[in-house]
């Protein structure tokens, strides 16, 4: 080979790495590695012959600027899929995250500075203003290939639409859209991830125009006398992965309903009261979040979507009109350990994440520290606080949460300190990677782990007896079905509190006490802040219908 022949071949093979690069490119950290490199990506020979089909001239040159267009756009979304999977564990969703990009910006400024945050931004831009030019480069350099050789187009044009056929049964095949008698040579991965944000964003904005339009049509927030009716602080309290197989499998239930039971007896000769049911969760074995969200919003969340869609539609939360109302809004939240710009349209006033909370101690693997100093310190924080307005708080536990090892155990109130008291119960019993080898053990320590839940709750709750807070404990979703051995998405729900409150929250079809009926009629979670509103506020009628 020829110097002058590597030379011609060298802009080509340049122009079609810059292109692979850009097509390559993962959108999820777990993706970053050495092996994406090996992905051939079947839209590269799709690019390559159609910019030697199209060759030179003014629709040429316009083709290459809507494709250098698309590239770019995909590029920045796959760089925001990265992002949002690193810091939230979720894609980036084009229409229902764009609400978030200035509160990350503020984030951002936060941690390192106003000056560190517009330099980090200006370097974004010019690093995308590179790849651009990068971009237009290498597809000048294909399109200018042919020179005038039709034949030579004409059969870039045949070859292209041919791996182009070859790329969309590829697409449709990982999309699940139909089946393959061959593994393809490769992946349209980029397309797909085109395609991908194109239908979210079309589901986003479907979401979006009926979760506006209930968001305007919702009488409730502009009524008068919202939750005045309510004279203490008022605790939302999502217990994880509590569900009805508590009540209804006999190896989860035989100690559930025991503890209830207990509990119940105890609360009640401390003067509270108390009224339970079941809730249909819109999620099972995760996804916390969409529970909390239907619950607060009053809207069926079942899905990333649709969360989106409701974090964009300027709905009015339980926690908005609570504030509205003159309560302290909160949400202690021990689990969140990265950065939730979410919170930001979710009505709380103030968020205790777990680096808020103080604790000092061993973390149990996933979960950051037990319910118990989770109730502690939300005592500490916000309800011992020096501030005239009562608390209006969702507090989420995490004890509960998989792998479910090890289990803490309950300590004097006293004790707990910074949290350094449960470091030997950190440390004990098996590790997750022994104890996940039999389902049996899997079960025996979800079984334990929820029990601890309740029991700290039901502790929490008789510790303020004296001077009770209105508290509504519910499930946020059932176990997965190969732990909980249950598949409905049924949670408990259990209202604690002085008499006055409680029977007001009786029209719910709740049943005296701590254990619901065995026919009690499951309530959608979405109608819980309407209900909760109605019930609790003096110019609704009290258990309307919503």
């Amino acid at each position: 080979m020829t110097r002058g022949t590597v030379r011609n071949a060298l802009p080509p093979a340049l122009a079609a790495l810059v292109l692979y690069l850009l097509l390559v490119q993962p959108n999820h950290p777990a993706a970053f590695t050495w092996g994406a490199l090996a992905v051939f990506p079947l839209e590269l020979p799709v690019i390559l012959l159609g910019l030697v089909a199209l060759g030179a001239g003014t629709w040429a040159t316009a083709a290459r600027a809507a494709l250098v267009a698309a590239l770019l756009l995909i590029a920045v979304l796959k760089t925001a899929d990265f992002a949002m999977f690193t810091s939230l564990s979720r894609g980036f969703n084009p229409v229902a995250d764009l609400a978030l990009v200035e509160a990350g910006f503020r984030l951002l400024t936060g941690a390192i500075g106003p000056l560190p945050a517009i330099l980090s931004v200006a370097g974004a831009l010019v690093a995308l203003a590179l790849v651009a030019a990068a971009a237009w480069w290498a597809t000048g350099v294909w399109a200018r290939l042919p020179g005038p050789d039709r034949h030579l187009r004409r059969g870039a044009a045949a070859g292209a639409i041919l791996v182009a056929g070859l790329a969309t049964a590829e697409l449709g095949h990982a999309m699940g859209r139909w089946s393959l008698p061959l593994d393809p040579p490769g992946a349209a991965f980029t397309a797909r991830v085109g395609v991908e944000r194109l239908q979210s964003a079309r589901a986003t904005l479907a979401d979006l125009r009926t979760f506006r339009q209930a968001a305007a049509e919702d009488p409730l927030a502009d009524g008068d006398g919202l939750l005045d009716l309510i004279d203490r602080d008022v605790l939302i309290v999502f217990v994880e992965s509590y569900g009805r197989t508590s009540l209804d499998t006999p190896f989860f239930a035989q100690l559930h309903r025991t503890t209830l039971a207990r509990g119940e007896d105890r609360l009640s000769g401390l003067g509270l009261s108390m009224a339970s049911g079941l809730l249909g969760s819109p999620t099972q074995g995760g996804q916390s979040w969409l529970a909390h969200a239907t619950f607060a919003n009053g809207l069926w969340i079942d899905g990333q979507t649709r969360y989106g869609a409701a974090l964009a539609s300027g709905r009015q939360t339980l926690f908005h009109l609570a504030g509205r109302a003159g309560f302290h809004t909160a949400a202690v939240m021990p689990q969140i350990t990265l950065d939730w710009p979410e919170s930001e349209v979710m009505g709380f006033e103030t968020i205790l994440a777990a680096r808020d909370l103080g604790y000092r101690g061993r973390p149990f693997n996933w979960v950051t520290m037990p319910d118990q100093f989770t109730l502690a310190a939300l005592d500490r924080r916000l309800r011992d606080a020096p501030d005239d307005r009562p608390i209006f708080a969702q507090v989420a536990t995490g004890s509960s949460h998989a792998p479910w090892v090890p289990v803490p155990d309950l300590v004097a109130w006293d004790e707990i300190g910074d949290g350094r008291v449960f470091d030997a119960m950190a440390e004990a019993g098996d590790p997750p990677d022994v104890v996940w080898r039999d389902r049996g053990r899997v079960r025996a320590q979800y079984r334990l782990a929820v029990d601890y839940a309740l029991r700290t709750v039901l502790d929490y709750a008789a510790r303020h007896a004296d001077d009770p807070p209105l508290m509504i404990v519910l499930g946020d979703h059932q176990a997965a079905g190969f732990v909980a051995l249950d598949e409905r998405p049924h949670v408990p729900i259990h209202v604690i509190g002085p008499a006055h409150l409680v029977t007001r929250a009786a029209t719910w079809g709740l049943a005296p006490g701590l254990i619901p009926a065995h026919d009690t009629k499951v309530v959608p979670m979405n109608r819980m802040r309407d209900l909760i509103l109605r019930s609790y506020s003096s110019g609704r009628a009290p258990g309307g219908e919503s």
